[in-house]
């Protein structure tokens, strides 16, 4: 892994030299972790020509800055900085940059506040500040076999803790109890832990998308959708399912599985390289727009995934960038019905072209409708 992650760091320093930039200062915990593969909670990367850099902060435990465990091992080329107690870490690295002469400093200034930005500008000495403008969320869309594989254990543990679910007794528990226990689930199966809150919602709460659990109980004719997702490694990945409870689902939810799961089929069925971001959104919306639903589906489709839950690409109605080989993304339409409740089916894929058999299904768990 440490020969991987030297590889994400020579993209960048090409970036930076094709910019004009000498060094680069990196805050955002996502981007540091990728480049790192290790990182503590607030730590800053200083990556210049010649060097690696990890500013952190002193008696800071291994973590994530919100990434989730999993730590790897130190990567032998990433030169540790100590910050001393109540010191910023970027304010750290702004000091080495100096040291070191540094020229021209390109930072993260989505990710810097204003007063730490100038903080770093003042402490950086003579350096010019310029703006990195998310070259390495940029870097981080393709991902390689390695982040790919850790997707993949996200995807198992996601779909044995939800499988082990479905076999339990669910009627008269709450929507609250259930989310808490798919999480404690995924963590006693190896993740780092729940990827975002998980999402229960029973009867006229299924079908929405995010919806906190409540204390609504499960009900025999109710639907129930949930939406969950490990992280592993700090990789995690996005699922959501909607079955019936009780032996006989009424006619309107047997139509509105179908219809939900056709589009859903049909987005995930529309991506490979090269195609055009809103092409999967318009490939499932147009089908829920012919059976008359579309005004109830106004979000996008889906989204990049991985080291954090929302990542580039947007799979959106407006969307006109271009797909890459091996872009992980989730599909997941959903129509909800206010006062009936609704189905929401979510899958992750990893983008491939046909050659290698197409888009790469890790979210595995059954779409049919289960009568629970």
């Amino acid at each position: 892994m440490s020969d991987a992650h030297s590889a994400r760091r020579e993209r960048l320093r090409e970036h930076c030299s094709a910019s004009g930039a000498d060094a680069a200062l990196i805050t955002r915990p996502a981007n540091v972790r990728y480049l790192t593969g290790c990182p503590p909670v607030g730590a800053a990367l200083l990556l210049t020509r010649e060097r690696a850099v990890l500013a952190v902060p002193e008696g800071a435990e291994p973590g994530d800055g919100g990434l989730g465990g999993g730590e790897r091992p130190a990567d032998p080329e990433v030169t540790r900085l100590p910050v001393p107690a109540e010191a910023d870490a970027a304010s750290v690295a702004a000091e080495a940059a100096a040291r070191l002469r540094v020229g021209d400093l390109a930072v993260e200034e989505h990710d810097l506040t204003v007063t730490r930005h100038r903080a770093v500008a003042r402490i950086a000495g003579a350096a010019r500040l310029l703006d990195l403008d998310r070259a390495v969320e940029r870097l981080r869309v393709v991902k390689d076999e390695y982040e790919i594989a850790d997707l993949r254990i996200a995807a198992e543990i996601a779909d044995q803790a939800l499988g082990e679910l479905l076999e339990s007794i669910l009627v008269g528990r709450t929507e609250r109890h259930l989310a808490m226990e798919l999480e404690r689930r995924m963590i006693d199966h190896g993740a780092d832990r729940a990827a975002f809150p998980v999402s229960v919602g029973t009867g006229s709460h299924s079908g929405l998308e995010h919806h906190q659990p409540t204390d609504r109980r499960v009900e025999e004719g109710d639907f129930l959708t949930v939406a969950l997702g490990a992280r592993y490694r700090g990789y995690g990945i996005s699922t959501a399912r909607t079955f019936v409870i009780g032996a006989a689902p009424a006619a309107w939810q047997v139509e509105l599985h179908r219809l939900v799961f056709h589009a859903q089929r049909a987005g995930r069925e529309a991506l490979g390289p090269g195609v055009e971001q809103h092409v999967p959104d318009d490939a499932a919306r147009s089908i829920l727009q012919a059976a008359g639903h579309a005004e109830r589906s106004v979000h996008a489709l889906g989204h990049g995934i991985g080291l954090e839950i929302r990542e580039a690409p947007r799979l959106g109605p407006a969307d006109m960038g271009k797909l890459d080989n091996r872009v992980p993304v989730t599909v997941g339409p959903g129509v909800h019905l206010p006062g009936r409740g609704g189905v929401r089916i979510e899958d992750t894929l990893v983008v491939r072209p046909p050659e290698e058999g197409g888009p790469e299904l890790l979210t595995i768990t059954t779409k049919e409708l289960l009568a629970l």
